[in-house]
This record gives C-alpha cells, sequence and structure tokens, in this order.
C-alpha cells in the first residue's frame, strides 16, 4: 500500500510540474517597443495573427511617442530593455550592438531572404544584429491631376521644379504642403539635399561620415550656398502659415488638392489617401541637379526590428520566432496589407499600395538611390543638430553657417564621448 501512495505522489507531483511548465508557457509575454506610429493597429493585427500561430506567446505593444531615445537609454542602464526593439537603421542598430544590448542574428533563419543590398543598415563588426524590414524613400510625393490641369510633367530637373513652382503659383494652387511647426521632416530635408550634393565632389556617404568620425571633415564640404538656396526655395513656395503647420496639416493640404506636392516618405502618402482616397499620386525624386541622371531617391532601409540581449534565453526564442514570422510568407503579405509598406525581402508584391511605391522601385532600379546618410550620423547630430537647425534656419531665427557650425561641434562632442 506505502509502494503505490508514493507512486502516486510522484505520479501527481510529476502532473503538477508538467501543468505548471505549461502554464509558465502559456504565459510567456513579450514587450515590443516600437516608434513608427504610421499605422499601429495594422502592426496590432500582425501581432494577432503571430500569436493565434504561435499559442503561449503574446506580445504587448509599446509606443513612446516623445523622447523615446532618452527613455529606451534610461531603461538599457537598467537592464530592462523591451524584449523586440524597432529600431531606425544604421547607427541605432550599431550603437545598441556596439554596447551588447542585441542578439547576434548572423545565422538566424530570419536573415536568409533579406535582400542584400537591405544588409548594410543591420551591420556592425561584420555581423548582423537587426533585421531589416521597410525599404523607402522620401522624395516629391505630386498630385497628377493637378500637374496635368495645369499642362505640367513631373520635374526631373531643378530647372524643372522651379519652372512647375512657378506655374502651379500662377493656378493659385501652393507648390509644397508644409511641415515646419515639427522639426523632424526638415532634418530629412536638409540631409537629402545634402547628401545630393556630396554627389559633385566625389564622396560617398560612407565616406562623408567616416570623415566626420575622424574628425577631419565639415557638414560644409559641399557647395552650402546651393544647399541653402534650395531650402530657401523650399520654403518661398509653401503654405504662407508654414509654421503653423505640423504632419496632420501637411496632409489636408496635400489630399484636399490645395497643395500640389509634398517633401515627405510614402507613410505621408497612407495618411493622404485615408483623407482623400481618390487621390492620383505619384512619386519622384527631388531634383537637386540639372542633370536628371544626378537625381536620386532618397531611398534606404527605414525601420529595423533587434532583439533586447537583456532578455531571459526563453523570451529571446520567442522574440526570434516574432522575427521569423515577419521573414515569412504569410508574415511579409501581413506586413505590406496591414502596416501598409514595403519589406526587405526577396520577391516582394507591393502592386497593392499604389503608384507611387512602384514609381519607387523603379526609379531605384534605373538610377540606384542614395542612402539615408542620417540613419548613419550619431545619433545626437542628427536628432538635435540637424533637425532644430534646420527648422530654425527655415523659420528664420539662424544663419546658415550656424547650422553648419552646430552639426560639426555636436558631431565632434559625439565622437569624442
Amino acid at each position: 500500500m506505502k509502494k503505490i501512495v508514493t507512486s502516486l505522489v510522484a505520479a501527481f507531483l510529476v502532473l503538477a510540474a508538467f501543468t505548471g511548465c505549461q502554464k509558465k508557457q502559456a504565459g510567456l509575454k513579450l514587450e515590443l517597443y516600437y516608434y513608427k506610429q504610421e499605422n499601429q493597429e495594422g502592426l496590432k493585427n500582425i501581432i494577432k495573427a503571430f500569436e493565434k500561430a504561435n499559442p503561449g506567446i503574446t506580445i504587448s505593444p509599446l509606443i513612446i511617442p516623445n523622447d523615446a531615445d532618452a527613455q529606451m537609454s534610461a531603461r538599457a542602464a537598467q537592464g530592462a530593455l523591451p524584449d523586440i526593439l524597432q529600431m531606425q537603421s544604421y547607427s541605432r542598430v550599431k550603437e545598441y550592438a556596439s554596447k551588447g544590448f542585441l542578439v547576434d542574428l548572423t545565422e538566424k533563419d530570419c536573415m536568409k531572404d533579406v535582400l542584400p543590398i537591405a544588409l548594410p543598415a543591420v551591420t556592425y563588426n561584420d555581423k548582423q544584429y537587426a533585421m531589416p524590414m521597410d525599404y523607402a524613400g522620401i522624395g516629391i510625393i505630386y498630385n497628377k491631376d493637378i500637374f496635368e490641369k495645369c499642362g505640367l510633367e513631373a520635374p526631373q530637373t531643378y530647372r524643372d521644379l522651379v519652372k512647375a513652382c512657378a506655374v502651379l503659383t500662377e493656378n493659385n494652387y501652393v507648390p509644397f504642403a508644409a511641415l515646419l511647426k515639427e522639426n523632424w521632416s526638415v532634418g530629412h530635408f536638409i540631409t537629402m539635399v545634402h547628401t545630393a550634393l556630396l554627389q559633385e565632389k566625389g564622396i560617398s556617404a560612407e565616406e562623408f561620415v567616416n570623415k566626420m568620425n575622424e574628425g577631419k571633415g565639415s557638414y560644409g564640404d559641399v557647395d552650402t550656398s546651393m544647399l541653402f538656396s534650395i531650402l530657401d526655395f523650399y520654403k518661398a513656395n509653401m503654405n504662407s502659415n508654414a509654421a503653423e503647420m505640423d504632419g496632420g496639416a501637411q496632409q489636408q493640404s496635400f489630399a484636399k488638392g490645395e497643395a500640389a506636392m509634398m517633401v515627405q516618405g510614402l507613410w505621408a502618402y497612407i495618411d493622404a489617401m485615408k483623407l482623400n482616397p481618390n487621390l492620383n499620386a505619384g512619386f519622384i525624386p527631388f531634383p537637386v541637379y540639372n542633370d536628371a541622371s544626378m537625381n536620386k531617391m532618397y531611398a534606404d532601409v527605414d525601420s529595423t526590428f533587434g532583439i533586447s540581449s537583456q532578455s531571459s534565453p526563453e523570451k529571446q526564442a520567442a522574440a526570434i520566432k516574432f522575427l521569423e514570422f515577419l521573414a515569412s510568407e504569410e508574415g511579409s503579405k501581413l506586413w505590406v496589407s496591414e502596416y501598409k509598406l514595403t519589406h526587405s525581402f526577396k520577391g516582394g508584391d507591393f502592386a497593392s499600395l499604389g503608384t507611387p511605391y512602384a514609381d519607387l522601385m523603379n526609379s531605384v532600379a534605373e538610377r540606384g538611390a542614395n542612402p539615408w546618410a542620417f540613419s548613419q550620423y550619431p545619433s545626437d547630430v542628427f536628432e538635435i543638430a540637424c533637425k532644430n537647425g534646420a527648422q530654425q534656419y527655415m523659420m528664420g531665427k539662424i544663419a546658415a553657417d550656424d547650422v553648419i557650425k552646430s552639426i560639426d561641434e555636436k558631431w565632434a562632442a559625439s565622437t569624442t564621448k
């Protein structure tokens, strides 16, 4: 009898332990930090699909709309980074990888179908520490119907653009929908033009960044008179209340046909389409030169997903499953249909996203692209000196030389920390 009782107790303990493990697995909850706010419901739908395919794992999305860098740095110092991190490409990935915050994904299955062109954006010391997701472009989104009414074709050169703006103004259209209330868009703009101007100097974006990191260069190594004259031209062709316009106001102006163009990434096209589903738009590079062949899309990997090395091994394994899901055929299709963005995997079909996305891919295939150099700048340089400097210049608060000086000083300080 004693043996029977002992056996029953042992069996019960085994069953209890097994049940406990099941409960522990069922309760495995991951935190996913993301910064792209364009389609939050779309991301939630992707997470729901993953959770349905992976019972026992739940993902809690975390958005930090303001001062995210500082909050993430504070959490990293506490050893409490979110399990899955959406990061901007290049500098953010390299910064976190160099500090040991990220899991090496080089040999993981989620990286097998990544396009080779996307790998530099997530590489540090010849290893990949994040999975590249959307390949995006910044350029001119233009209203095809307005251009047709005004007898205009899409500008291929700077001269064409100047002429187009004059004709649009004569026909009572605002050439460019403005966005000066927030600093990020003009931060993109100044770095886009600056990167394009490197071409005539025969300097690649990577060479320029390396030179700056070594303390041997200046942001003024390009034709600064052209750089700031283009900023002046851009402002002169905006809405009269440009200083009061944020991203939503910019999209409203473009979507309702008040403005004929907006300099933006295609994330803004998605939002404009929500306001005006009948919008007929195209997408072209911002033409800096009068030689059309030199005018290229400002295009590169935008967002990436990495896994925190501060998470437990169980959570890291579960997080890798989420990345594998995103990289799968089902996940990549959901990224397009739900999140409304391109991805960086082979065999992508983006026809459902609309003509501007086809314009982006066709332009890159035909002329190549200028990389998103700002993603390779030290974080403080872009976040503070470029964004604030460009905005304050456009507002008439500081001079061009002060913008260059501020960027150079911030870059020097960032590389000597």
